[in-house]
Order: C-alpha cells, then structure tokens, then sequence
C-alpha cells in the first residue's frame, strides 16, 4: 500500500485540540477520505447536557478537491446490550456537484459599531445536499377569522443536512474566524463542483 494517510498534520493537531478520540476521528476520517488531499477543514467539538448525562460529540468537516466529507462522532452509554460506554463515529462523502446550499447565519451585536473584517460573535453554517431535511408543520387557515373549519396542515421543508454553530463566547473568536474562512472556501467550492 504504502499511501499517504489524506489526514494532514494541520486537521491531526486541530483533532488533538478538540480533544475528543482524536486518533479514532483520524482513522475513520482517513477510510472517507480514500487518499484524496484535505483543502480545507473544520473540527467542532460540543458538550451537551441533560437530566442525567453528559454527551460529547465531534463533527468534522473536510473539504477534498471533489468531495465534502463530513464525521460525527458521538458518546454512547452503556446500556443492557452494551455493558461499557462505546463511540459511534459515522462519515459521509458528499460529491461537490450534489451540494444545493451553504448558507451562513451571522450574529452581529451593536451593528452600528461594526468594524470592516471584525468577526460575528457567532455564526452558524448549515449545508444542504438533499440527504436530510426538516419539516415544519402549523394548522393551515383561510384567513376568515370567524371560520372554525380544520384546513389541514401547511408547512416547510428546509434541507438541513448538516447544520454547526460557532459561537465567540463559548469556543473563541480565533474558531469563528476558522468557520467563517472554511465557509468560504466550501461555498466557493460548491460553484466549481457543478
């Protein structure tokens, strides 16, 4: 074999920042990838909280000159079947030409203040291929406010593949400028994959 494993030392020591399995999201970023070289990347780590437990979890996003490879790795308790905790770590290699949208929500304080290159405090990129997509559903009306009548049920359909917030409060500036910069380089990215 002899191949040049595709994950490179920059995303390697970004992994070993998030702290989370590194060397697993590594190896199985390193399957997905299939040799072909990272353009760029981002490593979002998050926590989450509930009732009884605590659950990790990592998503990583790379970006090869064809593909969009996207990880998550996620804590899983031990249960009945499963007597120790385990990880499940799941990647997915999406062709550039099959991304429909990267869209970007920016959270700017105080916008009269805005500064020319200074960064949101968060920002929150969500990227659609058609995989995933969410509905939202509301009581369909006719606009008669005295009708009673059940119209049915009208809603939305929004891609949501896969959706990573960056906030300045919780994971710094420097990984909001980090999002901001792999954005830009996906969203152009997904202009040339067509």
């Amino acid at each position: 074999m002899g191949a040049v494993p595709a994950v490179s030392d920059d995303l390697r020591d970004d992994l070993h920042r998030a702290g989370y399995y590194p060397d697993l999201v590594a190896d199985v970023l390193d399957v997905a990838l299939a040799d072909e070289p990272v353009l760029a990347h981002l490593v979002h780590p998050e926590t989450t909280f509930d009732a009884s437990e605590v659950r990790r979890h990592v998503t990583v996003l790379a970006l090869t000159p064809t593909r969009l490879v996207v990880a998550h790795v996620d804590d899983q308790a031990a249960d009945s079947e499963n007597p120790s905790p385990s990880a499940q770590a799941t990647t997915e290699a999406v062709p550039l030409g099959e991304l429909r949208s990267v869209a970007l929500t920016h959270v700017v304080p105080r916008p009269q203040e805005h500064r020319p290159g200074r960064p949101p405090v968060e920002l929150t990129l969500a990227i659609g291929w058609g995989a995933v997509s969410r509905v939202d559903l509301e009581p369909a009306t006719c606009g008669d406010p005295q009708c009673d009548a059940d119209h049915g049920l009208t809603g939305t359909l929004t891609p949501d593949d896969v959706v990573v917030r960056v906030s300045a409060a919780a994971e710094g500036e420097d990984s909001v400028r980090a999002a901001a910069a792999f954005a830009r380089r996906l969203s152009a990215a997904s202009v040339r994959g067509r």
